[in-house]
């Protein structure tokens, strides 16, 4: 494999710390070893499974999809257990030490999770769509899955059993990304429809965060609890860091109206109104701001909205625009183009790099202290 090492920059960016280059496919899932300066690496030219679980075992604590066990010298691996779980292929396998059990999903739309011990399915449940995401909290066994209609489903597990707690609808695309902070108890989604959501569990007010700051499908959320950043990729291959340590505000419901909530003209489909005021019906649109109704004359403006999480200039009414000061338009995300189109990332915060794997069939290891810190 050939690696590019270069000097850390003094300027405040992710520092590209090295590249691996010699896969044949895509590399679809991958870990950094902390201690050992190396990666482990799963791509589609590998043989594997459709319909079993298996992992890596690596010193009782690094566990990925059927269960080999490694050398020391990393040379060798030696199947230990399969596990069958699943009629279609796996999608996301996640191992919950503290608990000895392995979570999985697949798509043939169920939920299992075994004993990590004795290989034995513990429990099931059958989802709405097949599961792109899964995230897991020890210190209430709740479960977080995260789907392909875009909905996020809690469930709470016993040792053979479980229970459907609540559901989250707030993509329109299905969910690609899902991060839990026990810390703060927040949980991250992030969608095909660019977006990411900050789901306030702990709050219990029902709170959610949109984030806006993406031009394509998120691939990756991972959140450093110490300093309180989110760093997101997506298939653009941006990277993003966003700064949650700020107090931010929902994004507010859209309004129902016949008519611009301005200057009162009837929109396209008020034919009652358009034949008694003798005038065009309009289009509708909305005002990121306040959520308002209103016609394209009305919101003729674009602006950035950072603490609502719009990064990016959106329309808003002409009154919400005046009102916008350049104090709130300072950003509170910092975005670093890591020039490939990433299709799966991992942050290892003992050390503080990022593991990004593109189209590009390449793995690109970044050094994040500049930026996470």
């Amino acid at each position: 494999m050939a690696a590019e090492i270069q000097p850390r920059p003094k300027a405040r960016k992710p520092c590209l710390l090295s590249k691996i280059e010699a896969f044949q496919e895509v590399v679809t899932a991958a870990a950094i070893i902390p201690k050992e300066d190396g990666v482990i690496s799963v791509s589609e030219d590998s043989d594997c499974y459709e319909n079993y679980i298996t992992f890596f075992k690596l010193s009782d604590c690094l566990y990925s999809s059927s269960e080999f066990i490694l050398s020391e010298d990393y040379n060798k691996m030696s199947p230990a257990l399969t596990y069958q779980a699943h009629q279609g292929r796996v999608v996301v396998v996640l191992f919950v030490l503290e608990m000895e059990w392995l979570l999985s999903t697949g798509q043939d739309r169920n939920f299992t999770w075994h004993c990590s011990e004795s290989g034995q399915q513990l429990g099931t449940y059958r989802t709405a769509a097949w599961v792109s995401g899964l995230q897991f909290d020890v210190e209430t066994r709740h479960a977080f899955v995260g789907d392909q209609s875009g909905q996020v489903t809690i469930l709470k597990l016993e040792q053979d059993s479980c229970s459907l707690v609540t559901t989250f609808k707030g993509h329109t695309g299905n969910v690609t990304a899902l991060c839990w902070d026990p810390v703060q108890r927040v949980l991250f989604s992030g969608s095909s429809d660019h977006s990411i959501i900050m789901w306030d569990i702990g709050g219990r007010k029902g709170t959610a965060i949109e984030l806006q700051g993406h031009n394509d499908k998120v691939q990756g959320l991972c959140y450093a609890s110490h300093t309180r950043q989110l760093i997101s990729c997506s298939s653009d291959g941006s990277i993003v860091i966003w700064n949650m340590d700020v107090t931010r505000q929902e994004t507010p419901e859209w309004l129902d109206s016949d008519s611009c909530q301005k200057c009162e003209q009837p929109f396209f489909w008020n034919f009652k109104q358009m034949w008694d005021s003798k005038k065009i019906g309009l289009r509708q649109h909305h005002c990121r701001k306040c959520g308002q109704a209103v016609c394209g004359k009305c919101s003729s403006k674009r602006s950035t909205i950072p603490l609502m999480g719009f990064e990016f200039e959106v329309r808003v009414c002409d009154s919400c625009y005046e009102s916008i000061t350049d104090e709130d338009r300072a950003p509170t995300a910092t975005f670093h183009d890591s020039k490939h189109n990433i299709v799966y990332m991992q942050y290892e915060p003992t050390t503080g790099n990022l593991l990004t794997s593109g189209t590009d069939k390449v793995i690109k290891i970044w050094d994040m202290t500049p930026v996470v810190s």
